[in-house]
């Protein structure tokens, strides 16, 4: 294999544009994609409604992004690091918001998961994004831009949250899909015109056996974790999905390590900083959702339930849905803030500092939520915790990935952290949303306070349990060089 060569130093650069426009461009991206992610979760019951279906299938207006995002995001980090990395973001970012216009024009529910599915390459603006800095940004600069990109994919999904019960309110639901497909398409215009290709490439021929057994490993793992609720987790379907996804995943491993030339190179996601990172990576992001799929819940009890029974409970704050974003917005504000922050302390003192200080404070929130959450004031304060604990964490374990992976494998690398997010988000909202199931009145869907306190408790213990592997990853130790 080869890697096409950076130019040296005096090479002309007049094409080069400043990097805090290229960063200016991928952050905008970035928002853009991660706001579709959990823009629709608080209309979910309305999508119920407006389709007349059930639960578990207008649950794939979700899943299904989440489903095509996990599968799609490797093999376009690989086609991004062997022909170009702003080539494939354009290509990504295009096809995604042509599909959020098709989203906003879907007919019925089938259309609309059709489309949710094809938005999925848009995982690919993260992976790409991080590569991108990597080879255009100052040596001195690339933390900061990591730490930014990475800040917005907690900040966008925020926005999301606080934006759909607005618009639901005072639009229609098609707007949910117009509000990212616009400022993505332009986005991809601007990231084609003013943002140069990538220098450094690495020739390859496609591993389409490793991609298809990837890719049917992750879907049979994730439909399993969306579906356990409603299947039951220890149901023949969803072990039988389980069994398929572990041999499917084998299979790949053996692929992998078989071809010539692998689409994700084995050896290097066995690197003990690479796969401490990766866990991190799954139990951040578990906390991170579990606490999206709760929090709306939580404030908006009893909101919508008949007198009597919302005279019973004594929890909750009975928020509107536009109230429900309210809740996000100190979050999101300090995502914003803290990512380049972020970015910056890990340049100047490591990244591993605001790692673990973001699990911390991840921990410290949902610990919080689990023993105080009577008044509107704690969870504000205690969400401004959780956004800058997540802010932190992202912003370091992107600068992580980037450093215990070669440069020609930024894409695959980061792609497979993406990957390890998204799964970790799956199991973190579909657990807490088991909890809640298990514990309500009986013969009712009415949630039990209980419920909320151990899912949020879980949520802090995941937080604690990542601070082990927090604490022994690293940068690593470059080598030096040899004598002439």
């Amino acid at each position: 294999m080869t890697t096409t060569a950076e130019p040296p130093p005096d090479a002309p650069t007049l094409d080069r544009q400043h990097y805090l426009i290229t960063l200016a461009l991928l952050t905008t991206a970035g928002i853009s994609f991660a706001l579709m992610q959990t823009l629709v979760v608080p209309a979910l019951p309305f999508f119920q409604r407006e389709f007349d279906t059930s639960a578990s299938l207008v649950t794939w207006i979700a899943s299904g992004f989440l489903l095509s995002s996990s599968i799609l995001t490797p093999i376009l980090g690989k086609l991004g690091d062997q022909h170009g990395k702003a080539k494939l973001l354009v290509i990504s970012l295009t096809i995604f918001g042509l599909a959020s216009l098709g989203a906003a024009a879907a007919w019925n529910l089938p259309s609309l998961v059709f489309f949710r599915l094809v938005q999925g390459t848009g995982a690919a603006v993260f992976p790409l994004s991080f590569g991108i800095v990597r080879d255009e940004f100052p040596p001195e600069k690339i933390g900061v831009g990591i730490g930014t990109i990475s800040s917005v994919f907690g900040a966008g999904g925020g926005i999301g949250l606080v934006l759909s019960g607005v618009i639901l309110e005072h639009l229609n639901w098609h707007w949910l899909f117009l509000i990212g497909g616009i400022p993505v398409l332009v986005s991809a215009a601007l990231i084609a015109r003013f943002v140069p290709e990538s220098p450094v490439k690495t020739p390859a021929r496609a591993d389409y056996p490793g991609a298809l057994t990837l890719s049917l490993g992750l879907l049979a793992l994730l439909v399993a974790v969306t579906a356990g609720n409603t299947w039951g987790w220890t149901s023949a379907s969803v072990m039988g999905l389980v069994v398929v996804a572990v041999v499917m995943l084998l299979a790949w491993v053996a692929i992998e390590q078989s071809v010539p030339e692998p689409m994700i190179d084995i050896a290097m996601l066995r690197r003990r900083g690479m796969a401490l990172t990766n866990l991190v990576t799954f139990l951040v992001a578990f906390g991170m959702f579990a606490t999206f799929i709760l929090l709306p819940n939580f404030v908006q009890i009893p909101r919508g339930l008949p007198d009597e029974v919302a005279a019973a409970l004594d929890f909750g704050f009975g928020a509107s849905p536009i109230a429900v974003g309210l809740f996000f917005v100190p979050s999101s504000i300090a995502m914003v803030i803290a990512g380049p922050v972020a970015g910056q302390l890990g340049q100047r003192f490591g990244p591993e500092l605001p790692l673990r200080v973001g699990i911390a404070l991840i921990a410290l929130a949902l610990g919080l939520f689990a023993v105080a959450h009577d008044e509107r004031w704690q969870m504000y304060v205690w969400m401004t915790f959780l956004g800058v604990g997540i802010a932190a964490s992202f912003a370091a374990l992107g600068s992580l990935v980037i450093a215990n992976s070669p440069p020609a494998q930024t894409g695959v690398a980061t792609g497979m952290n993406t990957i390890m997010r998204t799964i970790g988000g799956a199991f973190g909202a579909q657990v807490s949303a088991a909890i809640i199931t298990a514990n309500t009145f009986r013969d009712t869907e009415i949630p039990l306070e209980r419920g909320f306190t151990i899912a949020f408790a879980m949520g802090a213990i995941v937080a604690v349990v990542a601070l082990l592997p927090a604490l022994a990853v690293g940068m690593p130790r470059r080598a030096q060089p040899a004598a002439a």
